[in-house]
């Protein structure tokens, strides 16, 4: 008798790890994973170890949500150091790659403008060949990394690389960045494959086209121990219908935050996934049952955990079309290539765009526009807007701009006209430059000079900048991070006095007064554009 067919239930979640942490793009790329590891992972569960009630107490103050403190009780010391000692041992070369890198910064430190090439000779073996030294303009030093070298070199570790899969009945989910997943979770299974595996691909297949569970359990090498557990991941009941859209004009879906589906006839696109689970619940919300079969792009904006996603992404894989990322030069450790990520973990057919750059799609076109403010300061080249022009309208997906210099969108204005729909972030009050970048920092920053340079979007006044130059006949307040399915990332933490919220109601009442249409949706939203 052959095996049943089973869909993959709508509530079965993936987390993307790396030596048991939450991947994100800094754990993807080769240049940068050793630094996250050696600078933040290893300091983390040495302190925990060392001092578990620091960490426990930490996380009764709200207000330490998202510092680095590690989420389990002391019971668990046993486990945090075994897996310290594993992480000491297993990334041994990893943890040098990362003290290369600080005295290879010393060094370049001690250079005053002249010729570079004696220094390749002191350059710690274990970088030499991956980095390229440099000067800009002004006689500053500085390596330049050969990403794409890397990525072919013992560094990029896949070994390293795995997922862990489970239910999720509720939004809730704990802040995840500080802490790892361990083997002894009750509620998980672990597969031990690659990002890139096809096994991912053929189980999150699985929650449209039934399949037989065995083979999927094999190939993702989970043993016959987990089997049951595995087993509660399937069912036989078919998800509910998610017909392609066949109507007039363009539909706008906001699925919550950055990610928005624009839909045609022709075409499909959608924008920084970050998808809810589908579980009962009091939220209206559109989940990963509500995506059409086939999304024909999937256009990201910058590399901000909240924006550029593994953990959506790597579900969506066998169904996404072109992946559209921002162009970046290469070599910076702030900047890692997202093209170059994406490429490595499974997707093939990755596209960048660059400033004005546009790709043509069934019906108009996307044109990638600049994107300035919200990185710190860093010359941050992975980061850009896209006007989405379809059916003669035309939505600017504007994520966390920050109008630092208002001037750039008179010229923008110059060239692409009036706007239809802008979609804007006003996170105003972001995190300091530690909180995203401090793991790549070689030497400790000041506390005043941290705090000074935020990921801060636009305030309302920066907001109403953008607005009177591009003219939109509407505007939606998005990406705020509102959404409850992204606490485990973000950790906001919003009250209705918190100063995002007011600068959000103050562009409200802009526009209300100047006649603009506005929104500011939450959990999911609907529009239609052109359908008269």
């Amino acid at each position: 008798m052959s095996a049943p067919s089973l869909f993959l239930k709508q509530n079965v979640a993936l987390e993307p790890l790396y030596n048991r942490w939450y991947a994100w793009c800094y754990l993807v790329s080769p240049a940068t994973a050793p630094l996250v590891v050696a600078n933040l992972h290893v300091k983390i569960m040495q302190s925990f170890v060392a001092n578990p009630a620091i960490h426990v107490a930490a996380l009764k103050n709200p207000e330490l949500m998202g510092g680095p403190y590690l989420n389990y009780g002391v019971e668990r010391v046993p486990e945090i150091k075994e897996l310290l000692e594993w992480t000491l041992k297993e990334q041994a070369r990893s943890i040098q790659f990362a003290q290369a890198v600080a005295e290879l910064d010393k060094l370049l430190a001690t250079s005053n403008g002249f010729s570079l090439e004696e220094q390749y000779k002191k350059v710690p073996d274990i970088l030499r060949g991956y980095v390229e030294l440099t000067y800009d303009l002004n006689n500053r030093a500085s390596p330049r990394f050969i990403e794409a070298l890397l990525y072919r070199s013992p560094f990029f570790r896949e070994s390293s690389q795995s997922v862990s899969l489970r239910l999720l009945e509720g939004d809730a989910r704990p802040y995840i960045y500080s802490t790892p997943r361990l083997d002894s979770l009750k509620d998980t299974v672990h597969a031990h494959v690659p990002f890139r595996a096809e096994a991912i691909d053929a189980l999150f297949a699985m929650r449209r086209t039934p399949g037989p569970v065995e083979p999927i359990r094999e190939a993702l090498g989970i043993g016959a121990e987990k089997a049951e557990m595995f087993s509660t991941l399937f069912t036989d009941k078919p998800p509910r219908p998610a017909p392609r859209y066949d109507g007039k004009g363009v539909r706008v879906r906001y699925f919550g935050h950055a990610c928005v589906l624009i839909e045609t006839r022709e075409v499909s696109i959608l924008t920084d996934p970050v998808v809810s689970y589908d579980f009962p619940t009091d939220l209206p919300r559109y989940t990963h049952a509500d995506l059409p079969e086939r999304i024909d792009y999937v256009v990201i904006t910058h590399a901000h955990a909240d924006h550029l996603m593994f953990e959506t992404l790597v579900q969506l894989r066998d169904r996404i079309g072109t992946v559209i990322v921002p162009a970046n030069g290469g070599g910076s450790l702030a900047d890692p290539s997202i093209k170059l990520m994406l490429r490595n973990t499974g997707f093939r057919n990755v596209v960048a765009l660059g400033d004005m750059e546009s790709l043509d799609v069934p019906g108009g076109s996307i044109t990638g526009l600049p994107f300035i403010g919200e990185h710190a300061d860093l010359n941050i080249q992975s980061k850009i807007a896209h006007l989405v022009q379809l059916e003669g309208k035309s939505l600017l997906m504007a994520a966390d701009s920050n109008a630092l210099e208002p001037r750039l969108y008179d010229h923008v204005h110059g060239i692409v006209g009036n706007i239809d729909v802008l979609f804007l972030g006003m996170e105003s009050e972001g995190g300091p430059l530690s909180w995203m970048y401090g793991p790549l920092l070689t030497t400790p920053l000041p506390r005043k000079m941290d705090q000074s340079r935020r990921l801060n979007g636009s305030n309302s006044e920066r907001a109403i900048e953008i607005v009177r130059r591009l003219h939109p006949s509407q505007v939606i307040i998005y990406a705020m991070g509102r959404e409850p399915w992204l606490g485990h990332i973000m950790a906001m933490g919003y009250s209705e006095n918190s100063p995002q919220l007011i600068e959000a109601r103050k562009l409200l009442a802009h526009c209300a007064e100047h006649g603009i249409a506005s929104a500011f949706p939450f959990g999911q939203a609907e529009m239609f554009l052109g359908r008269d």
